[in-house]
């Protein structure tokens, strides 16, 4: 089966989830929207679709042109009841698809924090994955209010809507599941002094952050990146 997957910025990858892929014979087609790189006209020739994260926000049409052509193949995937993925700046473009607001310059929420499944959350295919209450690694300012007719999945302290679901297997996760400790490790040492202007003192605290609260981030979102994967031509 084949996964289009769409990158937004340089440094936002497919963290574990392209080991997940590989283990499951998905073949990955990349497209770094971000660099020029062209979308697809429609979603025939895939069975699923993954929208990464980044920096950007989702209303910025002007700075980022392919987003509107990114918001119809959304829909096309979510219509054709093909399994879709949004996470961060991707969960934030699914939303605008189906007529969520999106809520740009938030308080930033960053770091390994607590993600809380809802009641509809613990019975969801995929988000059930994970245990009711787990920690995930954040890296956001912006959010979404829940279209019409999606189905809340998760929550934290500081963000009302952390994922949700419409119809069979249109996700959302505003949390970077994805991010393991190698992708962690890099935004940590990249992007060091941003993140020590947000968190004063958590590069200090990173190595026994990354073997704690990192090793059971990334159990948790190796499960829930093999259960969305499951979701992939069940439609």
């Amino acid at each position: 089966m084949r996964i289009l997957v769409v990158q937004n910025y340089a440094d936002a990858n497919l963290g574990q989830i392209a080991s997940v892929l590989d283990e499951s014979a998905m073949q990955v087609d990349l497209r770094q929207a971000y660099a020029g790189a062209p979308l697809p006209r429609n979603d025939a020739d895939y069975h699923g679709l993954i929208v990464l994260g980044g920096e950007q926000n989702a209303l910025a049409d002007e700075q980022y042109p392919y987003f509107p052509p990114l918001l119809e193949l959304i829909r096309a995937f979510g219509d054709a009841d093909k399994s879709v993925l949004g996470i961060c700046l991707g969960s934030q473009l699914v939303a605008r698809a189906y007529g969520g607001e999106n809520v740009l310059n938030r308080p930033i929420e960053f770091g390994w924090k607590e993600v809380r499944l809802t009641d509809a959350g613990q019975k969801d295919p995929v988000l059930s994955a994970a245990p009711s209450a787990f920690q995930t690694f954040h890296w956001h300012r912006d959010s979404f209010s829940l279209p019409e007719g999606a189905v809340h999945l998760a929550q934290s302290a500081m963000t009302p809507n952390q994922a949700f679901r419409l119809g069979r297997a249109v996700y959302a996760t505003q949390f970077h599941f994805e991010a393991d400790a190698r992708l962690v490790s890099c935004w940590a040492g990249k992007y060091a002094d941003f993140i020590e202007s947000v968190e004063p003192g958590w590069t200090g605290r990173f190595t026994d952050m990354l073997r704690h609260e990192g090793a059971k981030a990334d159990e948790v979102g190796r499960a829930l990146a093999h259960a969305w994967v499951a979701t992939v031509g069940g439609g």
